[in-house]
Protein backbone atom coordinates (compact mmCIF):
# COMPACT_ATOMS: atom_id res chain seq x y z
CA UNK A 1 0.00 0.00 0.00
CA UNK A 2 0.89 3.59 -0.81
CA UNK A 3 0.45 6.95 0.50
CA UNK A 4 -1.34 9.38 -1.49
CA UNK A 5 -2.45 12.78 -0.04
CA UNK A 6 -4.55 15.92 -1.89
CA UNK A 7 -3.35 18.90 0.05
CA UNK A 8 -5.14 21.71 -0.74
CA UNK A 9 -5.75 25.44 1.38
CA UNK A 10 -8.44 24.08 3.37
CA UNK A 11 -8.78 20.62 3.20
CA UNK A 12 -6.59 17.75 2.91
CA UNK A 13 -7.78 14.49 1.53
CA UNK A 14 -5.38 10.74 2.27
CA UNK A 15 -6.10 7.53 1.16
CA UNK A 16 -3.79 4.31 1.07
CA UNK A 17 -3.47 2.76 -2.64
CA UNK A 18 -3.14 -0.88 -3.19
CA UNK A 19 -0.96 -2.46 -6.25
CA UNK A 20 -4.16 -2.23 -8.58
CA UNK A 21 -4.11 1.69 -8.20
CA UNK A 22 -7.45 1.25 -5.97
CA UNK A 23 -7.84 3.40 -3.23
CA UNK A 24 -9.23 3.11 0.13
CA UNK A 25 -9.77 4.07 3.99
CA UNK A 26 -10.30 7.94 2.29
CA UNK A 27 -10.14 10.23 4.65
CA UNK A 28 -10.83 14.52 4.93
CA UNK A 29 -8.92 16.34 7.56
CA UNK A 30 -9.21 20.54 8.08
CA UNK A 31 -5.70 21.78 8.10
CA UNK A 32 -6.34 24.44 11.27
CA UNK A 33 -6.27 21.38 13.25
CA UNK A 34 -2.61 20.71 12.27
CA UNK A 35 0.50 23.30 12.61
CA UNK A 36 2.57 21.00 9.64
CA UNK A 37 1.57 18.52 7.15
CA UNK A 38 3.89 16.08 8.26
CA UNK A 39 2.04 16.19 11.48
CA UNK A 40 -0.98 15.55 9.61
CA UNK A 41 0.19 12.84 7.44
CA UNK A 42 1.47 11.56 10.42
CA UNK A 43 -1.80 11.58 12.56
CA UNK A 44 -3.47 10.03 9.08
CA UNK A 45 -1.01 6.70 9.04
CA UNK A 46 -1.56 6.05 13.14
CA UNK A 47 -5.05 6.28 12.59
CA UNK A 48 -4.71 3.52 9.73
CA UNK A 49 -1.79 1.77 11.57
CA UNK A 50 -0.49 1.98 7.90
CA UNK A 51 3.12 2.23 7.12
CA UNK A 52 3.61 2.95 3.62
CA UNK A 53 6.91 2.72 2.02
CA UNK A 54 6.02 5.54 -0.83
CA UNK A 55 4.10 8.10 -1.43
CA UNK A 56 2.61 10.54 -3.82
CA UNK A 57 1.74 14.09 -2.74
CA UNK A 58 -0.32 17.08 -4.53
CA UNK A 59 0.00 20.15 -2.73
CA UNK A 60 -1.93 23.84 -3.60
CA UNK A 61 1.43 25.22 -4.53
CA UNK A 62 4.10 25.79 -7.06
CA UNK A 63 6.63 22.70 -7.01
CA UNK A 64 9.83 23.98 -8.37
CA UNK A 65 12.69 21.67 -6.49
CA UNK A 66 12.52 19.98 -2.90
CA UNK A 67 11.25 23.03 -0.74
CA UNK A 68 7.17 23.69 -1.22
CA UNK A 69 5.60 26.86 0.56
CA UNK A 70 1.92 26.92 0.61
CA UNK A 71 -0.03 29.36 -1.57
CA UNK A 72 -2.92 29.90 0.96
CA UNK A 73 -1.75 27.79 4.15
CA UNK A 74 1.25 28.72 6.09
CA UNK A 75 2.93 25.41 5.91
CA UNK A 76 6.80 25.37 4.36
CA UNK A 77 8.22 21.81 4.42
CA UNK A 78 11.07 20.31 2.02
CA UNK A 79 9.98 16.68 0.26
CA UNK A 80 13.36 15.07 1.63
CA UNK A 81 12.53 15.95 5.11
CA UNK A 82 8.79 14.90 4.88
CA UNK A 83 9.85 11.57 3.94
CA UNK A 84 12.23 11.01 6.42
CA UNK A 85 9.66 12.24 8.70
CA UNK A 86 7.43 9.63 7.37
CA UNK A 87 9.76 6.98 7.35
CA UNK A 88 9.75 6.78 3.72
CA UNK A 89 11.84 5.52 0.95
CA UNK A 90 10.00 8.02 -2.12
CA UNK A 91 7.72 11.00 -2.18
CA UNK A 92 6.86 12.76 -5.13
CA UNK A 93 5.28 16.31 -4.61
CA UNK A 94 3.14 17.21 -7.73
CA UNK A 95 0.78 20.53 -8.35
CA UNK A 96 -2.43 19.45 -7.27
CA UNK A 97 -4.12 20.72 -10.40
CA UNK A 98 -1.62 18.56 -12.04
CA UNK A 99 -3.16 15.59 -10.21
CA UNK A 100 -6.40 16.46 -11.51
CA UNK A 101 -5.03 17.12 -14.89
CA UNK A 102 -3.98 13.30 -14.41
CA UNK A 103 -7.80 12.39 -13.47
CA UNK A 104 -8.77 13.10 -16.65
CA UNK A 105 -8.86 10.22 -18.83
CA UNK A 106 -10.30 8.21 -15.74
CA UNK A 107 -13.65 10.60 -15.19
CA UNK A 108 -16.86 8.67 -16.79
CA UNK A 109 -20.30 9.85 -17.28
CA UNK A 110 -21.05 9.66 -13.61
CA UNK A 111 -18.31 12.04 -12.68
CA UNK A 112 -19.32 15.13 -15.06
CA UNK A 113 -21.86 17.44 -15.37
CA UNK A 114 -21.93 18.58 -19.11
CA UNK A 115 -22.70 22.02 -19.82
CA UNK A 116 -22.76 23.18 -23.87
CA UNK A 117 -19.93 22.25 -26.41
CA UNK A 118 -19.95 19.17 -28.35
CA UNK A 119 -18.03 15.71 -28.23
CA UNK A 120 -14.63 15.33 -27.13
CA UNK A 121 -12.05 15.23 -29.59
CA UNK A 122 -10.13 11.58 -29.00
CA UNK A 123 -6.26 11.49 -28.22
CA UNK A 124 -6.46 15.96 -27.97
CA UNK A 125 -5.38 17.88 -25.43
CA UNK A 126 -7.92 18.68 -22.06
CA UNK A 127 -8.47 21.62 -19.53
CA UNK A 128 -8.52 21.50 -16.02
CA UNK A 129 -9.02 24.24 -13.99
CA UNK A 130 -11.28 25.17 -10.27
CA UNK A 131 -12.19 27.97 -8.33
CA UNK A 132 -11.75 27.14 -4.48
CA UNK A 133 -9.47 28.17 -2.02
CA UNK A 134 -7.21 29.56 -5.09
CA UNK A 135 -7.53 28.99 -8.69
CA UNK A 136 -5.93 25.78 -9.98
CA UNK A 137 -4.78 25.36 -13.43
CA UNK A 138 -3.57 22.73 -15.57
CA UNK A 139 -3.71 20.48 -19.06
CA UNK A 140 -3.28 17.27 -20.23
CA UNK A 141 -1.39 16.38 -23.57
CA UNK A 142 -1.38 13.56 -25.17
CA UNK A 143 2.23 11.91 -26.79
CA UNK A 144 3.89 8.88 -28.03
CA UNK A 145 4.03 7.25 -24.47
CA UNK A 146 0.56 8.51 -23.19
CA UNK A 147 -0.75 11.59 -20.99
CA UNK A 148 1.77 14.62 -20.09
CA UNK A 149 0.27 16.89 -17.59
CA UNK A 150 1.24 20.61 -17.52
CA UNK A 151 2.00 22.54 -14.06
CA UNK A 152 1.55 26.41 -13.68
CA UNK A 153 0.48 28.87 -12.46
CA UNK A 154 -2.63 30.05 -14.70
CA UNK A 155 -4.73 31.02 -11.75
CA UNK A 156 -2.68 34.09 -11.39
CA UNK A 157 -2.91 35.57 -14.84
CA UNK A 158 -4.14 39.12 -15.51
CA UNK A 159 -7.89 39.13 -15.52
CA UNK A 160 -9.75 40.88 -18.57
CA UNK A 161 -12.70 42.43 -18.03
CA UNK A 162 -15.79 41.56 -20.80
CA UNK A 163 -18.25 44.37 -20.08
CA UNK A 164 -18.13 47.66 -18.60
CA UNK A 165 -19.58 46.45 -15.16
CA UNK A 166 -16.71 43.96 -14.74
CA UNK A 167 -14.01 46.33 -15.32
CA UNK A 168 -15.58 49.09 -12.92
CA UNK A 169 -15.02 45.74 -10.41
CA UNK A 170 -11.74 45.33 -11.85
CA UNK A 171 -10.44 48.84 -11.29
CA UNK A 172 -11.43 49.22 -8.27
CA UNK A 173 -9.09 45.69 -7.63
CA UNK A 174 -6.68 47.23 -9.12
CA UNK A 175 -6.64 50.00 -7.38
CA UNK A 176 -6.80 48.61 -3.90
CA UNK A 177 -4.28 45.39 -4.62
CA UNK A 178 -2.06 47.10 -7.42
CA UNK A 179 -2.77 43.81 -9.47
CA UNK A 180 -6.07 41.64 -10.68
CA UNK A 181 -5.57 38.18 -11.19
CA UNK A 182 -8.41 35.60 -11.79
CA UNK A 183 -7.60 34.36 -8.75
CA UNK A 184 -8.52 37.29 -7.12
CA UNK A 185 -12.29 37.20 -8.08
CA UNK A 186 -12.57 33.04 -9.42
CA UNK A 187 -12.00 31.51 -6.12
CA UNK A 188 -13.53 30.77 -2.97
CA UNK A 189 -12.13 34.06 -0.99
CA UNK A 190 -12.87 35.99 -4.41
CA UNK A 191 -16.22 35.29 -4.68
CA UNK A 192 -16.59 37.26 -1.63
CA UNK A 193 -14.21 40.22 -2.56
CA UNK A 194 -16.42 40.36 -5.60
CA UNK A 195 -19.70 40.51 -3.64
CA UNK A 196 -18.08 43.49 -1.56
CA UNK A 197 -16.53 45.36 -4.25
CA UNK A 198 -20.07 45.28 -5.57
CA UNK A 199 -21.38 46.24 -2.27
CA UNK A 200 -18.70 49.08 -2.17
CA UNK A 201 -19.91 50.28 -5.71
CA UNK A 202 -23.45 50.46 -4.37
CA UNK A 203 -22.16 52.82 -1.63
CA UNK A 204 -23.14 49.71 1.17
CA UNK A 205 -20.43 48.56 3.42
CA UNK A 206 -18.32 45.88 3.52
CA UNK A 207 -19.85 42.07 4.72
CA UNK A 208 -18.03 39.59 6.75
CA UNK A 209 -19.18 36.83 5.58
CA UNK A 210 -18.17 33.20 3.78
CA UNK A 211 -18.41 32.01 0.05
CA UNK A 212 -21.01 30.22 0.60
CA UNK A 213 -23.38 32.56 2.47
CA UNK A 214 -22.89 35.05 -0.90
CA UNK A 215 -24.63 31.72 -2.48
CA UNK A 216 -27.70 31.61 -0.14
CA UNK A 217 -27.98 35.31 -0.42
CA UNK A 218 -28.61 34.90 -4.36
CA UNK A 219 -31.07 32.22 -3.59
CA UNK A 220 -33.14 34.36 -0.82
CA UNK A 221 -33.15 37.27 -3.84
CA UNK A 222 -30.36 39.86 -2.47
CA UNK A 223 -29.67 41.54 -6.05
CA UNK A 224 -25.96 42.13 -5.44
CA UNK A 225 -25.47 38.82 -4.49
CA UNK A 226 -27.44 37.24 -7.81
CA UNK A 227 -25.19 39.74 -9.94
CA UNK A 228 -21.90 38.56 -8.15
CA UNK A 229 -22.73 34.81 -8.81
CA UNK A 230 -23.07 35.80 -12.55
CA UNK A 231 -20.09 37.91 -12.75
CA UNK A 232 -18.25 35.35 -10.87
CA UNK A 233 -19.41 32.39 -13.61
CA UNK A 234 -18.79 35.01 -16.43
CA UNK A 235 -15.38 35.85 -15.53
CA UNK A 236 -15.01 31.82 -15.12
CA UNK A 237 -16.08 31.07 -18.48
CA UNK A 238 -13.25 34.14 -20.31
CA UNK A 239 -11.05 32.57 -18.28
CA UNK A 240 -11.87 28.68 -19.39
CA UNK A 241 -12.07 30.21 -23.25
CA UNK A 242 -8.47 31.74 -22.71
CA UNK A 243 -7.25 28.32 -21.28
CA UNK A 244 -8.70 26.26 -23.97
CA UNK A 245 -7.23 28.54 -26.96
CA UNK A 246 -3.91 28.50 -25.39
CA UNK A 247 -3.83 24.74 -24.88
CA UNK A 248 -6.06 24.10 -28.02
CA UNK A 249 -8.15 22.01 -25.83
CA UNK A 250 -10.21 20.16 -28.22
CA UNK A 251 -10.89 17.02 -25.46
CA UNK A 252 -12.82 19.15 -23.15
CA UNK A 253 -12.62 21.84 -20.49
CA UNK A 254 -13.70 20.67 -16.96
CA UNK A 255 -13.93 22.67 -14.23
CA UNK A 256 -13.19 21.35 -10.42
CA UNK A 257 -13.27 22.92 -7.16
CA UNK A 258 -16.28 22.83 -4.49
CA UNK A 259 -17.96 25.99 -6.13
CA UNK A 260 -19.06 24.79 -9.44
CA UNK A 261 -20.55 21.44 -8.32
CA UNK A 262 -22.41 23.08 -5.18
CA UNK A 263 -24.00 26.21 -7.41
CA UNK A 264 -24.35 23.98 -10.75
CA UNK A 265 -28.09 26.08 -11.47
CA UNK A 266 -26.43 29.02 -11.03
CA UNK A 267 -23.57 28.31 -13.21
CA UNK A 268 -25.79 27.06 -15.63
CA UNK A 269 -27.82 30.33 -15.75
CA UNK A 270 -24.89 32.47 -16.14
CA UNK A 271 -23.17 33.52 -18.95
CA UNK A 272 -20.36 30.84 -18.52
CA UNK A 273 -21.17 29.03 -21.39
CA UNK A 274 -21.87 32.53 -23.88
CA UNK A 275 -18.63 34.35 -22.15
CA UNK A 276 -16.55 30.84 -23.14
CA UNK A 277 -17.17 31.22 -26.25
CA UNK A 278 -17.04 35.02 -26.77
CA UNK A 279 -13.95 35.00 -28.73
CA UNK A 280 -14.54 36.80 -31.99
CA UNK A 281 -13.20 34.92 -35.11
CA UNK A 282 -12.80 31.89 -33.11
CA UNK A 283 -16.16 31.61 -31.21
CA UNK A 284 -16.69 28.52 -33.74
CA UNK A 285 -13.99 26.82 -32.67
CA UNK A 286 -14.67 27.48 -29.02
CA UNK A 287 -18.33 26.57 -29.58
CA UNK A 288 -17.39 22.92 -30.68
CA UNK A 289 -15.23 22.69 -27.18
CA UNK A 290 -16.86 21.07 -24.53
CA UNK A 291 -17.37 22.14 -21.07
CA UNK A 292 -17.92 19.86 -17.97
CA UNK A 293 -18.02 20.06 -14.35
CA UNK A 294 -16.38 17.26 -12.63
CA UNK A 295 -18.65 16.20 -9.80
CA UNK A 296 -16.24 13.48 -8.77
CA UNK A 297 -15.82 14.16 -4.93
CA UNK A 298 -11.81 13.40 -5.10
CA UNK A 299 -10.59 13.72 -9.02
CA UNK A 300 -7.06 14.39 -7.62
CA UNK A 301 -6.79 11.28 -5.72
CA UNK A 302 -7.80 9.65 -8.79
CA UNK A 303 -4.92 11.43 -10.30
CA UNK A 304 -2.57 10.59 -7.69
CA UNK A 305 -3.34 7.17 -7.53
CA UNK A 306 -2.36 6.40 -11.04
CA UNK A 307 1.31 7.57 -10.51
CA UNK A 308 1.97 5.51 -7.74
CA UNK A 309 0.29 2.73 -9.45
CA UNK A 310 2.11 3.23 -12.59
CA UNK A 311 5.44 4.49 -12.00
CA UNK A 312 7.37 4.74 -8.40
CA UNK A 313 7.02 8.21 -6.83
CA UNK A 314 10.74 10.13 -7.02
CA UNK A 315 12.47 11.81 -4.14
Amino acid sequence: MNLIADVGGTNTRCALVDDKGTAEQISVFVNAGYRTLGAALGDYLRNHSAKPTAAAIAVAAPVTGDEVRMTNRNWHFAASELRTELDMNRIEIINDFTAVALSLPKLEGNDLFHIGGGAPRSGAAMAALGPGTGLGVSGLISGRTGWTPISGEGGHVTLAPGTEREAQVIDALRARYGHCSAERIVSGPGLVTLYNTLRRLADYPDDNLRPRDVSARAMAGDPIARETLNMFFALLGSVAGNLALTLGAMGGVFIAGGIAPASLDAMVASDFRTRFEDKGRYTDYLSAIPTSVIIHPTPALLGLASIVQREPAAT
